[in-house]
């Protein structure tokens, strides 16, 4: 028997909060589904149930999404967040909170099963050989572009960057959006040396030449395909990362080509 889902919705607006509970009803994947009208309802009902998933408006009065999320962030088993909102614009603050999704307002049905099925696999069980699997089946990214299939290889992406309901993947040809959460390629990715570098940024530790620091912009890293800015509250994992590479690369006698042929680049003061 499939395990179901239970889902909070989180909508201020009736009508739209009866219609996105209908629509996850309707789903196989998901089991009962609660609602509440506002942040502080959310809370109050997450003190006394747990759920798999919570899909959360963002601004609402009192509470705002945003803030749910936090408050979410702090429990032993918190749910899975997928926020559901009219704007684009909370994307990168989104994907850095942790989101498994972002649906943008009105939501499509095929949308909203995507979102699910991707809370489905965050939630499941991993047999031993999970994470491998999965980084194995992204190891080549297929992008369609109206007419146009592109094949990427994942060694050829230097970084990535959340757009939107997008991730867009900067390699030195250039760039290309894909329909994935930034926070599902760094769980799948992590064994292939993508590091988050800042909320809204993933960098392959591999194509980083050095770290720098700019007036403007604060700490960047340094790729080919373009500077990648990293947060305070990442800086240290990312420098812990590039110093392992470079000592692997010294226990090897030499920098060697991480990803089957690309460069490695120093680890530089910043």
């Amino acid at each position: 028997m499939r395990n179901v889902l239970r889902a909070l919705v989180v909508e201020d607006e009736a009508s739209t909060r009866r219609e996105l509970a209908a629509m996850l009803a309707a789903l196989p994947e998901i089991g009962p589904v609660s609602q509440a009208d506002g942040g502080e309802a959310a809370v109050r009902l997450l003190g006394t149930e747990t759920f798999d998933a919570a899909f959360l408006d963002i601004s609402m009065p009192g509470l705002d999404g945003m803030e749910v999320a936090r408050v979410l962030s702090v429990l032993s088993a918190p749910p899975a967040i997928v926020f559901v909102t009219a704007s684009e614009h909370h994307a990168v603050d989104a994907f850095g909170i942790g989101a498994a999704d972002y649906l943008l307002k009105p939501v499509r049905p095929e949308r909203l099963a995507e979102a699910v099925a991707r809370v489905g696999a965050l939630r499941r069980p991993a047999p031993a050989q999970g994470a491998a699997g999965a980084a194995e089946e992204l190891s080549v990214v297929q992008i369609e572009t109206g007419r146009q299939t592109v094949f990427v290889h994942r060694d050829d992406i230097q970084f990535a960057e959340a757009h939107g309901d997008y991730v867009r993947l900067h390699t030195a040809a250039g760039s290309h959006l894909i329909r994935l959460s930034l926070t599902y390629l760094e769980e799948v990715w992590a064994e292939a040396g993508f590091v988050r570098a800042h909320r809204g940024y993933l960098v392959a530790v591999g194509w980083v030449k050095d770290l720098r620091v700019s007036s403007a912009s604060g700490l960047l890293a340094r790729t080919p395909a373009g500077d990648v800015p990293v947060s305070r509250r990442h800086s240290r994992a990312l420098k812990e990362r590039l110093l392992a590479a470079v000592r692997d690369d010294a226990g090897r006698g030499g920098p060697g080509p991480p990803g089957g042929g690309r460069g490695r680049g120093g680890a530089g003061g910043a």
